[in-house]
């Protein structure tokens, strides 16, 4: 049964507003026929008369009529509706978060999702990984850090980086470093081919160590070009063999070396005494990376050393010479772009030392 239908009355205002829906090209088609519904519904025609106008039943008319004269243009819109509960909420994110700061169970390295929905007992394991993902929550990524406790980090910051940026005139920057224990490995490799046609290199899991070699390596700042020897050790007596080396390849210049804090870098004062021209200048405590022969130490592993085979330490120290005078032929300067250097504190993220 219809219920009695109510009269509908529209302001000036409401009835622009409705035309306009009615107009607009993108109005949703609910909304279209409600604003129909009572645009004639105020022009005095019956329900029936609309609702076979319009193509709803005539309860659909009798409601929005109702709806309009009750709420006005309010009344149009859908009422909020309940839906269906939540069977997770903000206390399962908080209990997910605070196990989080727990450590894993006994004898596993870290939390997994399967081993977080197993602690919290009610919770599914795939709602455990959606919540991850929306908080950007990498369970296996890890992030290695080294903070510089050096007081004067600053100052010995900016003594080395103003070498980089503004070295003094008629002088020569180098960075010096040693790459300890290189070892000559001997490996079966070669080119495989899978079963689905595909080719590349591999080599065998099993291999024999001909022992190892210390390189030191010298970058000259301005140029890019290295100096390089060998050595079984990397003791003092080898540093200092190796810088004779390197001032004898610049006689007569003014010489600017910068070195990390190891031990046998440091209390060289009687060998400096012996060479004048010589000055020391040490990057930060647990900031050699300042030292730009690190980053070439970084090329020659990744150019010539990874995944080689030799048979002999003479080979490999013949293979890393022919590298460094590859590298010398096209070498160019290494450009220090970072604007700042800051020691910056652990602020604000959950690290903690356990």
């Amino acid at each position: 049964m219809i219920p009695e239908a109510r009269e509908v009355h529209l302001s000036r205002k409401d009835r622009k507003v409705l035309e306009a829906c009615c107009r607009s090209p993108v109005t949703l088609q609910r909304d279209l026929k409600r604003a129909r519904i009572v645009l004639l519904a105020a022009d005095g025609r019956s329900t029936r008369s609309i609702a076979k106008e319009v193509g709803v039943q005539p309860r659909i008319v009798s409601l929005w009529r109702h709806r309009y004269a009750d709420h006005g243009l309010e009344g149009l819109q859908d009422k909020p509706r309940p839906g269906k509960q939540p069977i997770y909420t903000k206390t399962t994110d908080k209990r997910i978060l605070k196990l989080l700061d727990k450590p894993p169970p006994q004898g596993f390295a870290r939390w997994t999702g399967p081993l977080l929905a197993e602690a919290l007992g009610d919770v599914d394991v795939q709602y455990v990984w959606r919540f991850l993902r929306s908080h950007k929550i990498d369970l296996v990524a890890r992030k290695s850090w080294c903070e510089s406790n050096d007081p004067n980090f600053t100052a010995k910051a900016a003594d080395v980086v103003g070498l980089y940026v503004a070295p003094p005139a008629k002088a020569i920057v180098l960075c010096v470093d040693e790459k300890p224990s290189i070892q000559a490995l001997e490996r079966a490799q070669g080119y495989l081919k899978l079963a689905n046609g595909r080719a590349l290199t591999g080599q065998s899991h099993d291999y024999k160590r001909h022992g190892t070699t210390t390189l030191f390596a010298a970058l000259e700042v301005a140029t890019g070009k290295i100096i390089a020897t060998h050595s079984k050790r990397r003791r003092r007596v080898e540093f200092l063999d190796f810088m004779n080396s390197v001032t004898a390849a610049f006689p007569n210049r003014k010489l600017h070396v910068i070195l990390d804090n190891l031990n046998t870098h440091k209390k060289n004062e009687d060998w400096l005494k012996a060479h004048p021209n010589v000055q020391f200048h040490f990057t930060p405590t647990s900031a050699s990376w300042l030292n730009q022969v690190e980053v070439w130490f970084s090329i020659l592993q990744g150019q010539s050393l990874s995944g080689t085979s030799f048979t002999s330490l003479k080979q490999l120290q013949e293979h890393i010479d022919a590298y460094v005078n590859a590298y010398n032929d096209r070498a160019e300067p290494f450009v220090w772009t970072k604007k700042k250097v800051r020691q910056r504190r652990f602020k604000g993220r959950r690290i903690t030392q356990l």
